[in-house]
């Protein structure tokens, strides 16, 4: 990266400017004021009076009944990136200000609308792309809007505009993975972040980006308290009426901003995302994990609820959820089916075993549709369904990823059977081989894999996407399980398309089916697991850079810090730790535990691959943190069921006022999501090359090295269950983790508030070739 050669600040008149000038570089300018406004309540939040004023000011600026002193500290930091930390001060000296709010700009002057911008977990290249307000669950319905070649279009969600509209968004803190705004100037090559603190006296903090009519300039703003004006966001609707409630300032209140300026050169977006990698954890600093389960009692307890609420002995097959509609009885994938059946067969008793080969045979073969692929939903054991059937003309439309993690996850378990002495029946080979081949022939015939395609038919209906993602690492994983090697060259083929349409441009999108076309998280890592498994399949070095692309754009997802919730929420009770959580999408506002639906695998397999910590920390932020959300005797959840693991982790107010930190009690994916960390992640992963134990599961541990053949790790279990812990011990990075490594595992037993030594054999290598 490119060595700036001068970085300095000039206080004016109205405002604070730093300038950046670069070696090659047109200068930048962020101007950085002060603004005070006050609202109509009544009228949503209507802005009645806007101030602006100078931190230059020495003495008290009046402010309507009010007097008020700003001041700003700009501190320049010995830093990687050029850093500057501002520290603002808003001092009610005299007097009242009643629905009000403070603020602070950041004006930019040489904004273009070819900005990418990225908040993360909420907008990602602006979100400028074309939008329909459609109602919960969105799908597609003008007929002028749907086809293979298409483009990108989101529902109705902050953004800026892609037209000559009103380009105007407003968020708040607590709606981002990280409270930060950052932006790349392609032209310049420039590239700036913003990072904020999450809240203050006031709460959480709002965080509003606003460009003039020409696109040529962007305000920036921190607002104290959050006062969203006339609209805010509720699920499918960027214009619901605005709730926010201003404050009423009086004598004596004070209010602080802290928040850091990052300047680097960017050559392409990808700087823009490793750069938020270095720093996203700089400014909200509490990073706090909590040890509440072990993994071994986090999976007898869903193991159990399983067998009992979501097994259909009838007709021999695990239901999705509760049954309550027919996509909480069975869907091939994206959200249970044959996903949840793996860490079943792989960790579960002799009953559960004999269970998840039931649900094999009842799926062969009657679970394949038509056109090749599986059959997208069902319901009573009996009836198929190749789509949505609550909207006529969807009523076919199979979402293409919930075959690719049939496949994926389905090799596994025939690899698992195999190891376990089961026999894998022939028509279950066939029948996964034959959707396998739909892969194939859909990619010859429309050269992408589109987001839902015709069941009966096997044609794109709905193109544009990366729902996807995942369909190379599973038909790469095809390749070797059924030895034909088209398979690998159309796994190359679909993800070299991924990264240019898609990665390359800092988006993955389509990867759930009920968020149009919304920026995901579920693609975005499963481009992780795709480009990952290429890599450990042909060793070339382009997968391999291009999974690390796409694990820095995947954390932008992932939570970051520990959210300051209001202490009357049922998450304030429970003390959550939100680091780790993964949010959903730019529609579903909503954090949750774990990956929507993956154990998080390929991280590892990352930084065995690279030696980069990062992606270590990464993977621990999630496994470690998914236990404190099952409900279960020693940690209960207010009216939720033991086993029952809810998907919303709110830390902002998509579904209303009161949903900040509420409990919503339902059985969904996320069960299957921690099962599979306990199948995939070992609890603790040895290092021999650093050196170094890190504990996934929620134990502590020390490492020593006792001598060239053996280690010592002395575990401490402060949970209230005893824990049988996976170890890993990774002797050999130079080969692959390849699937199923955890069956060579160590397990170690450690009793309830125990700490037990034990010395452990190196061996030659612990992982598969």
């Amino acid at each position: 990266m490119k060595a700036y050669l001068l970085l300095f600040a000039i206080v004016v008149y109205h405002n604070l400017t730093v300038n950046v000038i670069a070696q090659t570089n047109q200068p930048s300018a962020i101007h950085i004021g002060a603004v005070f406004k006050q609202y109509n309540y009544e009228k949503y939040n209507q802005v009645t009076h806007t101030n602006e004023l100078s931190f230059t000011a020495r003495e008290p600026q009046k402010i309507g009944t009010s007097n008020w002193q700003v001041q700003l500290k700009a501190t320049p930091l010995q830093h990687a990136l050029h850093t500057t930390e501002y520290v603002a001060t808003f001092i009610c000296v005299a007097g009242s200000l009643n629905s009000a709010s403070v603020g602070i700009t950041l004006n930019v002057t040489n904004w273009q609308a070819s900005n990418y911008v990225l908040m993360p977990a909420s907008v990602y290249n602006g979100n400028r792309y074309a939008w329909r307000r459609l109602r919960y669950s969105p799908k597609l319905h003008d007929i002028k809007d749907i086809g293979p070649d298409k483009p990108i279009i989101i529902n109705d969600v902050p953004k800026l505009s892609d037209s000559t509209d009103i380009s105007y968004l407003q968020e708040r803190s607590g709606s981002m993975s990280t409270p930060a705004v950052g932006y790349m100037n392609e032209q310049q090559q420039q590239g700036v972040w913003l990072l904020t603190e999450q809240s203050n006296q006031q709460g959480d903090i709002g965080i509003s980006i606003a460009e003039n009519r020409t696109k040529t300039s962007a305000t920036i703003s921190l607002t104290s308290p959050v006062v969203r004006e006339l609209y805010t966001y509720t699920i499918t609707n960027a214009h619901t009426p605005s709730w926010d409630m201003p404050a009423h300032f009086k004598a004596g209140d004070s209010i602080t901003f802290r928040f850091r300026i990052y300047h680097f050169n960017a050559p392409d977006i990808q700087y823009l995302f490793n750069t938020f990698s270095t720093i996203r954890k700089e400014v909200v600093t509490d990073t706090t994990v909590r040890n509440v389960l072990p993994f071994s009692e986090v999976f007898a307890t869903i193991e159990q609820k399983m067998n009992r609420y979501n097994f259909v002995p009838e007709h021999g097959y695990y239901a999705v959820g509760m049954r309550e509609n027919f996509l909480q009885d069975w869907q091939i994938g994206w959200t249970g089916g044959m996903i949840s059946t793996y860490p079943l067969l792989f960790n579960g008793d002799s009953i559960t075993q004999q269970q998840v080969i039931r649900n094999f045979n009842w799926l062969f073969p009657k679970g394949i549709s038509p056109s090749g692929f599986y059959w997208d939903a069902g319901q009573k054991g009996t009836e198929w369904f190749g789509g949505d059937i609550r909207n006529t003309h969807t009523k076919n439309w199979h979402l293409i990823r919930k075959s690719g993690d049939a496949v994926w996850y389905i090799i596994k378990q025939f690899m698992l059977m195999e190891q376990k002495g089961i026999t894998v029946q022939t028509h279950w080979k066939n029948g996964n081989k034959r959707v396998c081949d739909a892969f194939v022939q859909l990619w010859n015939k429309h050269r992408q894999l589109g987001q839902f395609i015709h069941s009966e038919t096997g044609d794109v209906i709905v193109g544009g996407s990366t729902s996807g993602a995942i369909v190379p690492a599973a038909l790469t994983l095809a390749a070797k399980y059924y030895n034909e090697p088209k398979y690998l060259q159309v796994a190359q083929a679909i993800a070299r398309y991924y990264y240019e349409t898609f990665t390359r441009k800092g988006i993955t999108n389509g990867g759930p089916g009920d968020a149009l076309q919304a920026f995901d998280s579920e693609s975005s890592y499963a481009l992780v697991e795709s480009y990952t498994t290429l890599y450990e399949h042909t060793k070339d070095s382009f997968w391999l850079q291009a999974a690390q692309d796409a694990a820095h754009q995947f954390a932008t997802w992932v939570v970051s810090y520990n959210y300051r919730y209001n202490d009357t929420t049922a998450f304030a009770k429970l003390k959550i730790a939100t680091i780790g959580g993964v949010y959903a999408n730019i529609q579903n506002k909503h954090s949750a535990p774990g990956i929507c639906t993956a154990s998080g695998i390929a991280l590892l397999k990352l930084y065995r691959y690279t030696n980069n910590p990062f992606f270590l920390q990464l993977l621990f932020d999630i496994a470690h943190n998914t236990p404190q959300y099952l409900p279960h005797p020693h940690n209960k959840v207010p009216n939720t069921p033991t086993g029952w693991v809810t998907e919303r982790i709110n830390m902002t107010d998509w579904e209303g006022p009161q949903s900040i930190g509420y409990v919503l009690p339902l059985s969904t994916w996320a069960e299957t999501s921690l099962m599979l960390t306990h199948a995939e992640i070992p609890g603790i992963y040895v290092d021999i090359a650093q050196q170094k134990a890190v504990a996934f599961d929620n134990v502590l541990v020390q490492y020593l090295r006792k001598n060239k053949r053996q280690i010592q790790l002395t575990i401490t279990n402060p949970t209230p269950c005893d824990a049988t812990i996976k170890v890993l011990v990774d002797a050999n990075k130079q080969a692959d983790l390849q699937e199923l490594a955890l069956l060579k595992a160590v397990h170690l037993t450690v009793k309830t508030k125990a700490t037990q030594t034990f010395t452990i054999e190196i061996p030659a290598s612990t992982v598969s070739k």
